[in-house]
């Protein structure tokens, strides 16, 4: 299925399926920077297109964020990410890719889904208000997959992961999700030597987390599977599929881990004031199993394994402004 493109591949995600494939020995990955490819850009991604002609894609390319992020900037979540998708489906129709694989998020399931979420909750219910941009336009990207494959018979999938973590976070306090936000807040305070840390929301919202590098593997497991295969475990109009470990922990619980972890000896404290977001996102993630495949990397040594990495990797830690 070669060549292959990861759109996104200096993304926390995207660089964990270039290492995934790499690793597999894939000997021909085209690989652009956003400054090389805009992907907001239709004519810029059609050339792109026409003239690299890959064979298979991986559309790991988002703008993502917490919950900070996901209220300030709504206008711009919605349309980077709709654009991206718009584009390059488009563009992989037009030139013939014989297989292309969506990556998006489990916030498009409703904001009180049944737990665990299945598949088949999508457009059941309101979305959560905090990530509702993003989740319309993640949403869109798989009813996109979706029609491209009814009208014209491609093979465009969506796998759907739970909230991701792992090397390559971003550690930027205004963008991060919860897990590179506590390592860094709970390491700067450590450093400072403060005698608390405030943590948003009540601390009894509960999460499921995927280690990236075992999204990578899911990722490509997926993709690896053929096509009489792939569509007998799913439907025309309900493609998706989730990517997930399939427990939880709650907030509160995670952050001693993380305070464990990094060593910090003060206290933690909740502040009810700030947003939980949805009280609980959970995946069923049945329909993976039955596909062959388990996450394998548990909380505790993916929460050791990112930190171990943060500490690597000085340009993550910035001062606060």
């Amino acid at each position: 299925m070669n060549p292959i493109y990861i759109a996104g591949h200096r993304g926390m995600v995207g660089a964990a399926i270039v290492r995934q494939l790499q690793k597999a020995g894939e000997p021909d990955l085209r690989l652009r920077s956003h400054a090389e490819l805009d992907l907001t850009n239709q004519f810029a991604v059609d050339h792109f297109f026409a003239t690299e002609r890959p064979a298979c894609v991986y559309l790991a390319a988002a703008k993502v964020g917490g919950i900070w992020a996901n209220n300030a900037y709504p206008a711009d979540f919605i349309y980077q990410n709709l654009m991206i998708e718009a584009n390059l489906i488009h563009a992989a129709y037009r030139h013939g890719v014989k297989r292309l694989l969506l990556l998006g998020s489990s916030c498009i399931y409703p904001r009180l889904a049944e737990q665990p979420m299945r598949e088949e909750a999508l457009l059941t219910g309101t979305l959560e208000p905090t990530n509702e941009p993003y989740a319309i336009a993640k949403i869109a990207g798989i009813k996109l997959c979706e029609s491209y494959n009814r009208q014209y018979g491609t093979d465009f999938r969506s796998v759907m992961p739970t909230n991701l973590y792992g090397p390559g976070d971003n550690f930027d306090l205004e963008q991060s999700h919860v897990i590179p936000a506590l390592i860094r807040k709970l390491h700067e305070a450590k450093l400072e030597q403060a005698p608390s840390v405030e943590i948003w929301g009540t601390g009894q919202a509960r999460r499921e987390f995927l280690h990236v590098d075992d999204m990578a593997q899911a990722c490509v497991h997926v993709m690896g599977l053929d096509q009489e295969t792939y569509q007998s475990h799913t439907h025309p109009m309900l493609s998706h599929i989730n990517v997930g470990v399939g427990t939880d922990v709650s907030i509160g619980e995670l952050a001693e881990q993380v305070k464990a972890i990094v060593g910090f000896s003060g206290d933690l404290c909740f502040n009810p004031a700030k947003p939980d977001g949805t009280p609980r996102k959970l995946l069923d993630v049945s329909r993976l199993g039955d596909l062959g495949w388990r996450a394998s990397i548990g909380l505790r040594e993916g929460l050791e394994q990112t930190y171990a990495w943060f500490l690597q990797n000085p340009r993550t830690i910035r001062t606060r402004a």
